[in-house]
C-alpha cells in the first residue's frame, strides 16, 4: 500500500508553491552558491512521505544523499533526508518538502501509536480509517496511516458493500433489508457484505442474518464488550468492528473488548510531525 504519488502531484505541489520562482532567492543573488538541506526529527515520528520530499527536491535539481523509507520510526535528533544543490534548488524545495514531510509524518506517528496501543491488548485487531481526509489530500492521507500501520476501511463509494440505515430506510427499514441479504450476496459473491448497527439489538439481528461484518457505531466499550460474546454466540465467522469517536485515548478500550476491527478517523486531525530543517552553504 505504500505506493508512491505519480509526477503529477508532486508537480502540482511544486506549482502551488512556486509559480514564477522564488523572488527572495533571486534579489539577494545567492542562487548560484552550492549548499545543503538536512531534515531531522524533533520527536519520536513514524516517517511518511520521504520518497515524495525527496523527489520534490530532485525536480528543483537538487541530488539526495540520505533517504530513510516511508514507515519507518526514528529517534529524536535522527537525520532522514538530505541534499545537495544550489541555494536556488533547495530553497525552491524547501518548504513544499517539509509540509509534505510534517503533515504526512504526524498522521502515520499517530497512527503507529494507535496501532501499538490497540494491538498490547488484542494482537490480533486490525485498525483501519475512514474515508474522512480531507478533500484533496487522499493519497498522501492514505500513503501515511498505510506507513502507520493501518489500512483504508473503504477507498471509496465503488468497492465495497458497507450498508447504513440511511439505506435501509429506503427499503422499508433494517428488517426489510435483512431479508434481501441472501440476493445481495448472489449479486456481489466477491465482497464482503459490512452493515452497521445502531444499538445492540441491531447488532444481534445483524449477525444473525448472515452478513460478514457487524459495524457497531459508538457504542461504549463496557456495553461492546458483552455485545461481542454474545454475537460469538450467533456465530464466530462474523467479524465485529467498532466505529465512532475512538482516538488515541481510548483505542486500548475499545480493542480490549475483543473486536476484530478499529473503524476510526482521529488520524487525520491533529498536529504535524516535529521536524527541524538545516539549510546551510556547502562546507559548514
Amino acid at each position: 500500500m505504500l505506493a508512491c504519488l505519480p509526477d503529477g502531484e508532486i508537480e502540482r505541489f511544486l506549482e502551488e508553491d512556486l509559480p514564477y520562482g522564488d523572488l527572495t532567492t533571486h534579489l539577494l543573488g545567492i542562487g548560484h552558491q552550492p549548499g545543503t538541506i538536512a531534515f531531522a526529527t524533533r520527536e519520536d515520528t513514524t516517517l511518511c512521505c520521504t520518497e515524495e520530499a525527496g523527489r520534490v527536491l530532485e525536480k528543483c535539481g537538487c541530488r539526495i544523499s540520505i533517504l530513510e523509507p516511508s514507515g519507518t520510526r526514528c529517534a529524536p535528533g535522527t537525520v532522514f533526508l538530505a541534499a545537495t544543490g544550489t541555494a536556488q534548488a533547495l530553497h525552491a524545495g524547501w518548504k513544499v518538502a517539509l509540509n509534505l514531510l510534517e503533515y504526512a509524518s504526524g498522521i502515520a506517528s499517530r497512527t503507529a501509536r494507535i496501532v501499538r496501543a490497540a494491538r498490547e491488548v488484542n494482537p490480533g485487531v486490525v485498525v483501519v480509517t475512514t474515508r474522512k481526509s480531507f478533500p484533496g489530500t487522499k493519497k498522501v492521507a492514505i500513503k501515511a496511516i498505510c506507513a502507520g500501520g493501518a489500512l483504508p476501511h473503504r477507498l471509496g463509494l465503488s468497492e465495497t458493500v458497507l450498508v447504513f440505515r440511511q439505506h435501509t430506510a429506503f427499503l422499508g427499514g433494517l428488517d426489510a433489508f435483512l431479508e434481501e441479504v441472501p440476493s445481495l450476496r448472489a449479486g456481489a459473491p466477491e465482497n464482503r457484505i459490512i452493515v452497521e448497527a445502531e444499538n445492540a439489538a441491531e447488532a444481534l439481528r445483524i449477525a444473525g442474518a448472515g452478513v460478514d461484518v457487524v459495524q457497531v457505531d459508538k457504542l461504549p466499550p463496557v456495553e461492546l464488550r458483552h455485545l461481542v460474546a454474545d454475537i460469538r454466540a450467533v456465530g464466530r465467522q462474523v467479524k465485529i468492528s467498532a466505529a465512532g469517536g475512538i482516538n488515541e485515548g481510548n483505542v486500548a478500550e475499545y480493542a480490549a473488548t475483543g473486536v476484530d476491527i478499529i473503524v476510526l478517523s482521529s488520524v487525520y486531525f491533529g498536529k504535524p510531525a516535529d521536524i527541524g530543517v538545516q539549510l546551510v552553504p556547502r562546507g559548514e
